[in-house]
């Protein structure tokens, strides 16, 4: 026997406990989309940032170095490397647009450990690698090591592009890879190691030729890596660059600008279009044919342009025959002449005087020609 829930169809109840799971997946779709999204969203950096997965960030190298057991340290600021930094720590310093500070450069040189410069200015080489000079460009061509380097000869060829290449300023032992763009030497116990370019080690260049060996045997060489790409500028700003055209101007003419700013605010305002109401207009006055074709009839009569007005009948006509006769617009007007007469059995001396004669002489002839032309056409019509 039939139940009444049954007959009826299903409750509430029912309907919940059969929709439920299908929310119960929906939730747990959107949620791992979301993290997913979340997980796998590129994180935008400036050049050599360590968090970075633009292709001139360097996240993808530093992923690799921790999980080979390396402990990467990315440190934001000065402060951040001073107090992670030491003997048995390897500094590398990437150089960004943000490292040009004096102060900061001399707090670098002071501390313990060996270091791994990557593109550094001349500000920056002299202040921590002052045995190195840079002795012009290396040669098209020098990808291979050709150097007793343990990090270099184990990466084999290596895609610097154009790149500086250094020499030492004075007799210190130096290790020269690669034309001279890699270049190692040890100052009071201290390995430091200079490379002329970054983009070996940037996201986007890891998987060009052994570029990931040498960029992981550089970097990789210690178990403790401070990582210094700084995004943000430090220090007083007194080596320039830090400091904006407000910050030049003195006190007085900042005043100036404050007050000339608010002027020609004023002014916008006071000779800025102002909308105002909608103004209501009548829609445009509608004509009929008859009265367009009477009016223009009586300029033509008052201008006595029998000319024009019999131009005017004869180029409708034309028009309006052309596409019956099948010929196009630039036909000409003896052919034109010649299909009519053969289409109305008319002489095609007349049919040529009535389409292309001259223009009537008088009102009369005028009205002739209007009536001539008319039954031209509806004998073509009627053909």
């Amino acid at each position: 026997m039939t139940s009444p829930e049954s007959a009826v169809g299903p409750t509430v109840g029912q309907r919940w406990r059969s929709a439920r799971w299908v929310l119960l997946a929906l939730v747990v779709i959107i949620g791992v989309a979301t993290l997913s999204t979340y997980l796998t969203a590129p994180r935008p950096g400036g050049e050599m940032d360590p968090e970075s997965t633009s292709p001139d960030g360097a996240q993808a190298l530093v992923t690799i170095l921790r999980e080979h057991g390396v402990d990467v340290i990315a440190a934001g600021d000065i402060a951040a490397v001073e107090s992670a930094a030491r003997p048995d720590t390897l500094i590398v310093v990437a150089q960004t647009l943000h490292l040009f500070d004096d102060d900061v450069l001399h707090r670098l040189a002071a501390l313990p450990g060996d270091r791994l410069l990557v593109e550094p200015v001349s500000r920056t080489r002299e202040a921590l690698a002052p045995q190195i000079r840079r002795d012009g460009a290396t040669t098209f061509g020098d990808t291979k090591p050709d150097c007793d380097l343990r990090e270099a000869t184990r990466a084999g060829e290596v895609q610097f592009g154009d790149s500086a290449a250094y020499d030492a300023t004075g007799d210190v032992p130096l290790t020269r890879c690669y034309g001279g763009a890699l270049v190692r030497y040890t100052d009071d116990g201290r390995e430091v190691t200079v490379v002329s370019a970054s983009s070996f080690m940037t996201n986007s260049g890891l998987l060009k030729d052994g570029n990931a060996a040498l960029a992981m045997n550089l970097a990789g060489s210690h178990r403790r890596v401070i990582w210094y790409a700084p995004q943000h500028s430090e220090g007083d700003g007194e080596s320039g660059g830090a400091a904006s055209w407000y910050d030049l101007l003195p006190g007085q003419a900042k005043l100036i600008v404050l007050q000339l700013c608010l002027v020609v605010a004023l002014v916008a305002v006071w000779k800025g279009r102002r909308l105002g109401p909608l103004v209501a207009e009548q829609l445009p006055v509608v004509v009929r044919a008859s009265e367009t074709v009477e009016g223009r009839g009586r300029l033509y009569r008052s201008r006595r342009a029998r000319d024009r007005a019999a131009n005017a009948l004869r180029t409708a006509a034309l028009q309006r025959m052309t596409p019956r006769l099948g010929l196009g617009h630039d036909a000409a007007p003896a052919a034109v002449a010649q299909t009519v007469a053969e289409r109305c059995g008319l002489h095609p001396q007349a049919v040529a005087h009535t389409l292309f004669g001259p223009p009537p002489a008088n009102d009369p002839d005028l009205v002739i020609l209007a009536h001539e032309l008319d039954n031209v056409e509806r004998q073509v019509a009627q053909s």
